[in-house]
């Protein structure tokens, strides 16, 4: 019974994941980021790549937003609602953290509600323009109403998923405290970005997903099919909303607070730029132009070359140029579609294995004697 339930296992995963090379890159830098601790590359690593692993989830969220045909410049705003969502429900009502983040998406998403409803009404740079706005709006209320939300200082005194007493108490020392702390982190961000992309993958490869797709390529054409554009562009916006709330509110509890940054115009900017370099409607590529701009920024601009923090952003933006000009569909889909794209093509059904071959036979019988 273990043998045969072993055998169908390695045959789904061997046509599922094997046979498929994008897929079976994926799933080895998976297992590369998965052991990635165990070298210790140090706390500053790990905290760079915890970033990066949050910061993916919103890139992710605003590609599959761009797939229904709506193009936003303020995707910061649902993330920094996340994460000021998570605080105050901690500050005021001393939630838990496994209770405070659904609130903080549940947050996120009304605002998609509120917001998407009359942004549905216009288009194209317009649709841009609006959403731009509005975390600046955002960001007025809670200067204004500072008493509640902190004003420039934001929300502080979170407590994080692993506090340093949980490591200490069990004998380990300072250091190597600090350092499991850590990885607890770095693992709680890539088991959320796991999820989540694979969520958003499956939204986007789905029958939702192609919708998504016909009303970005003719939205005149899918109404005459009699598809109601306004609720799917109204669906992709809550869906892609929610994923940057969770995002937000993860990342509130890394950080200890929640403050004006999480609401900023370049984290906005940086989504589009991040998404844009990995390469668009593809849900993958820009969660590789997020790793791309982790590398670069945060390891060989800061550490290698030691460039001061204010002048990352504009060599970022000079690498995409360049990126746009020898790869203008993005890094991702070139590895992916150009170079993997050719070695996934139909092979013979001898070389993928023999159980997959027995059950070919199978089934060819079964046609046969039918």
């Amino acid at each position: 019974m273990v043998t045969k339930y072993l055998r169908r296992g390695y045959s789904t995963f061997a046509t599922h994941v094997l046979d498929i090379p994008p897929r079976l890159l994926a799933f080895l830098l998976l297992i590369l980021l998965s052991f990635l601790p165990i070298t210790r590359p140090g706390l500053y690593i790990l905290f760079m790549l915890s970033l990066a692993n949050l910061t993916a989830i919103i890139v992710a969220s605003w590609d599959l937003l761009t797939r229904a045909g709506q193009m936003s410049l303020g995707h910061a705003l649902f993330f920094g609602l996340g994460a000021y969502g998570s605080a105050l429900m901690y500050k005021y009502y001393h939630l838990p953290i496994w209770a405070t983040i659904p609130v903080g998406v549940l947050i996120g998403v009304i605002a998609a509600l509120v917001l998407g409803i009359p942004c549905l009404r216009v288009k194209g740079p317009f649709l841009a323009i609006v959403t731009m706005t509005a975390p600046l709006i955002v960001i007025g209320i809670f200067f204004f109403f500072s008493g509640i939300f902190g004003g420039e200082y934001g929300v502080a005194g979170l407590p994080r998923f692993f506090e340093l007493k949980f490591f200490t108490e069990r004998g380990l020392p300072y250091t190597e405290a600090r350092y499991m702390q850590q990885v607890a982190d770095y693992y709680i961000s890539l088991l959320v970005l796991f999820v989540s992309a694979t969520i958003l993958y499956k939204v986007a490869t789905s029958r939702t997903g192609i919708v998504f797709v016909s009303i970005l390529d003719d939205e005149l054409a899918s109404k005459a099919c009699g598809i109601n554009v306004t609720r799917y562009k109204l669906l992709a916006f809550v869906i892609s909303a929610a994923f940057a709330s969770l995002a937000g509110g993860v990342y509130a509890h890394f950080m200890t607070i929640a403050g004006p940054s999480t609401l900023a115009a370049t984290l906005s900017f940086l989504v589009v730029l991040r998404a844009i370099m990995g390469g668009m409607a593809t849900i993958y590529g820009p969660i590789v132009g997020t790793y791309i701009y982790a590398l670069l920024s945060g390891y060989v601009l800061k550490i290698t070359i030691h460039v001061p923090d204010e002048y990352h952003l504009f060599i970022f933006i000079a690498i995409v140029v360049i990126f746009i000009i020898f790869w203008p569909r993005g890094i991702g889909r070139f590895i992916v579609e150009d170079i993997l794209g050719k070695a996934s093509e139909k092979r013979e059904l001898e070389e993928r294995g023999k159980w997959i071959w027995k059950k070919y036979r199978k089934k060819k019988k079964k046609v046969a004697s039918s």
